[in-house]
């Protein structure tokens, strides 16, 4: 049984995402078992020992290929790249150990390798005439491309380590696995064996502990035996080729680079002195050589070189251009004569010689020499010059190995090259054309493979191309990226990583209502983006597609059940309804709502409040209630006559406004006051503020003068002292004498007469006694004095109807000047009025004719067009 400490290795195939499923998670587990820690167990026991993390790391991506391996054995996902169906537990397969570690049916792999095999028979056959030997034929792997003799075709079926032949199948073991220790001989020939059970794909790395040195040998450590060769991160150090300088390079593997240090150094010749590279000490300068030889006449003409320059090429015994005849004892400084004879030399066609008389320099490059030849195919002869080459005309119609294909080349000599087309047939897989050349039999298997992984990636296995389509997402033990949007972000227990929207949270709303309560409904709120759908080819619409969040729906009304007043809050009127139900009532009491004037109350039946505050009356506003519409009658202070002019309102009345007249203490004036500024005045301050502050305009009671004093309250005082001038008269009133009034008065009491009895227009007539002259006069009668003040009196009224008439005429005259005037007006608007709409009208018109004009106009251009390409095409 799999033990905890290898559990991070293996993906489990149960996804407990709550507590409530623990039980049923537990036992699948219990049935579909974590086969990979099984097969790692002996290894990890090995593994585990070892305290170095950076190894421990390069151990677990080794076990990568074999996790894939597992992963997909487990899913169901292995295919066979031959004929793209399911590998099934119970099938026998083999596995390629080259490379690739593919697996395939026994028998398909079986066919494969006898219809490579045949068709390299017959190509062979059908170039030579004798059949190949059986040793010398190959078929290839499907997948890698690695060859196999024929003696190695698989003829049984084995386990992936291939010590049990026909492994039983068994529950409890990876399917085609013998469950014993693989054994085989790791990489590397370290001389250890794969301490791993039985197992698809490559063995790891040696995990035994052996001691080794680093690249440079200054280093002695304990390492993994399958990474025992390591850096030690110092400086080389080694001698490099020059034996001079040494390696600066960290701690590597195999053989340290050129030496690159830079300095100055001679040529081969001694001549040129260069800054090189070290490792380019030995170099050659452009010079040439230049010294003389032993001959003393000639020089070197070598390039630079090093060492001797050597003897003079021309000394010694000498021949001709052609050599047919040698010359001894001749300077090296004469020319050798030419001798006469032919060249003879073979040119370079192989076959014939060279003509021409013997010459110095070389010979004619071409052959010139007539002979016939046949071409390849052999179908023309002709006699051309040897250094032409002779092709015919005729395609080869020979079919090429291909058996699809003719050769079609020109002058072909029978040996066809190989069909350089592209297959280009569709391979099995249905996804991918084959882009080998051109073959018999059929196409090597597709040899990519699919990557399947789950949505965050992190989880995923491979199958042959093709067979994808089939295949689920992996499960994945990974938490799920995605944030929860709701409200239980924080409590909301998380999920494992899959594909699509995420499930939704199962916990209780608990949001709080405006009215204290809490929704007791299944959590609602918004959901994030989901992940995209399981697909292997997205369209472009997907990828370019935004996913959103989906919003939340709004919690319900409150269903909670709660005691409610009716709208006018009175006592005793409550009702059980229901809290979001806002359907208030009336109870048919009188609202009895003290108004806002606060004298009066609301005779309305119960109706709604406008209240700041339920849980205070104090604080209500009276909006909805009655508006008191009585005058205000409260008394105002200080005490006043005039009635508020308000409508009942709350707390004092304004101060009173009204105007006061009030006449002076003489009557001749009269003063306004404020009510309020006057009524708040003592008695005293009001009698001073009456006075007028002038002389008293009233008449005495006994005399017809005014009173002497300043204006004052009350009867003006000595009535009987006047001291005023009067003019006192006799009865016919001719004599006539001044007196102060109280001596008028006194006279008019002596004589037993009131003085306030006495006319205005007789005060002091016949108060002195009439003399001689008063009776001499005639006395006017009344009647005639009456006739002499009438006369003027009725011509004035005269002249004020005449003047009256005047004027009315005067007025009747402006009033027609005024009416003519008006009409005048009226009718200039009138005609300004038809003159606007009759350039309006104008203007109408015009543009629509104009409009059709100009569509006319188009209809006879497209006319013309059309007769033009008519006339045009029947031309043609």
């Amino acid at each position: 049984m799999p033990s905890s400490a290898t559990q991070p290795l293996s993906d489990s195939d149960s996804d407990a995402s709550s507590p409530t499923h623990s039980s049923s998670s537990s036992s699948a587990h219990h049935r579909h078992a974590d086969l990979s820690s099984s097969i790692f167990q002996s290894y990890l026991s090995h593994s585990t020992s070892s305290s170095n993390h950076h190894h421990h790391q390069q151990q677990q991506q080794d076990l990568t290929k074999i996790q894939s391996f597992l992963t997909s054995s487990r899913s169901g996902a292995l295919s066979c790249l031959i004929c793209l169906e399911r590998i099934k537990p119970s099938d026998p397969t083999w596995s390629c150990s080259s490379g690739c570690f593919a697996l395939f049916h026994l028998l398909c792999i079986q066919s494969w390798a006898h219809q490579s095999t045949t068709l390299a028979a017959s190509r062979a056959s059908s170039r030579a005439a004798v059949l190949p030997d059986d040793n010398l034929l190959v078929w290839p792997c499907p997948k890698c491309r690695v060859e196999y003799p024929k003696s190695q075709t698989p003829k049984n079926y084995f386990c992936f380590c291939g010590k049990v032949q026909d492994p039983p199948r068994d529950p409890w073991v990876l399917p085609h696995s013998c469950g014993e220790i693989c054994g085989r001989a790791l990489k590397y020939e370290c001389g250890h064996f794969c301490l791993l059970l039985c197992h698809p794909g490559p063995c790891a790395a040696c995990p035994k502990l052996v001691k080794n040195k680093c690249f440079c040998g200054k280093l002695d450590d304990v390492r993994r035996c399958g990474f025992k060769n390591f850096s030690c991160n110092d400086v080389c150090g080694k001698l490099l080729e020059c034996r001079v300088h040494r390696c600066v390079e960290i701690c590597h593997d195999g053989s340290c680079h050129p030496c690159r240090e830079k300095a100055a150094y001679k040529c081969q010749c001694g001549k040129v002195d260069m800054e090189r590279e070290c490792c380019d000490r030995n170099f050659r300068c452009s010079n040439a050589c230049d010294e003389k030889l032993g001959c003393g006449r000639h020089v070197c003409e070598r390039g630079c070189h090093e060492g001797e320059c050597g003897d003079c090429p021309h000394q010694g015994k000498r021949t001709c251009p052609c050599g047919k005849r040698a010359y001894e004892g001749m300077a090296c400084d004469v020319t050798v004569p030419l001798c006469g004879a032919t060249c003879d030399k073979l040119l370079s066609c192989g076959f014939h010689r060279c003509p021409e008389r013997c010459h110095r320099g070389p010979c004619i490059e071409t052959c010139r020499t007539v002979v016939t030849k046949s071409c390849r195919c052999g179908s023309l002869r002709k006699q051309i010059p040897c250094h032409q080459e002779l092709t015919c005309e005729r395609k080869c119609q020979k079919m090429r190995d291909c058996g699809r294909h003719a050769c079609k080349r020109r002058c072909c000599d029978g040996d066809c090259p190989p069909c350089s087309e592209i297959c280009d047939r569709r391979l099995r897989c249905r996804n991918h054309k084959c882009p080998a050349p051109c073959h018999r039999g059929a196409c090597a298997p597709c040899p990519l493979m699919v990557r399947i992984s789950c949505s965050c990636g992190e989880t995923q296995f491979e199958v042959p191309c093709g067979t994808e389509t089939e295949q689920k997402p992996p499960k994945c033990r990974k938490l799920c990226r995605i944030a929860p949007l709701c409200r239980h972000a924080s409590i909301c227990k998380p999920h494992r990583c899959h594909y699509g929207a995420c499930p939704p949270c199962r916990l209780i709303c608990d949001e709080e209502y405006a009215c204290g309560h809490k929704c007791k409904l299944r959590c609602h709120g918004p959901k994030p983006p989901p992940n995209p759908e399981f697909t292997l080819k997205p369209t472009k619409k997907m990828l370019n597609h935004v996913r959103e969040m989906t919003p939340g729906s709004m919690c319900p009304r409150c269903p909670e059940v709660v005691l409610r007043s009716c709208v006018g809050h009175h006592i005793g009127a409550e009702r059980m309804m229901v809290c979001s139900k806002q359907a208030d009532f009336s109870c048919d009491n009188l609202c009895g709502n003290p108004l806002p004037c606060g004298n009066h109350y609301c005779t309305y039946v119960c109706h709604a409040l406008k209240s700041q505050s339920s849980k205070s009356d104090a604080h209500r506003t009276r909006g909805s209630c009655e508006e008191c519409t009585l005058p205000c009658q409260k008394e105002r202070e200080p005490a006043c006559p005039h009635p508020c002019p308000l409508r009942c309102h709350p707390g004092e009345c304004p101060p009173c406004k009204t105007l006061v007249k009030r006449s002076c203490h003489c009557g001749s004036m009269v003063h306004v006051f404020e009510c309020i500024y006057f009524n708040r005045m003592s008695e005293k301050e009001q009698m001073a503020a009456r006075s007028c502050k002038g002389p008293c305009h009233r008449k005495l009671p006994n005399c017809t003068h005014l009173c002497p004093e300043i204006c004052h309250p009350g009867p003006c005082p000595l009535p009987d002292k006047c001291s005023k001038k009067v003019t006192a008269r006799c009865g016919c009133q001719t004599l006539k004498k001044e007196w102060l009034c109280q001596d008028v008065q006194a006279a008019y009491k002596s004589t037993g007469t009131d003085p306030k009895d006495v006319p205005k227009n007789q005060y002091g007539v016949g108060l002195l006694p009439c003399d001689s002259d008063c009776k001499s006069k005639v006395k006017i009668p009344e009647a005639e004095l009456h006739f002499r003040q009438t006369k003027p009196r009725e011509e004035k009224e005269s002249d004020k109807a005449n003047n009256i008439s005047k004027r009315r005429r005067r007025k009747q005259r402006v009033h027609e000047e005024q009416s003519v005037s008006k009409l005048q007006r009226i009718v200039a608007v009138i005609q300004r009025a038809l003159l606007i709409l009759i350039i309006a009208v104008v203007i109408i018109a015009s543009a629509y004719f104009g409009y059709k004009g100009l569509v006319w106009l188009s209809d006879w251009m497209n006319e013309n067009e059309a007769r033009q390409r008519r006339r045009r095409y029947s031309g043609v």
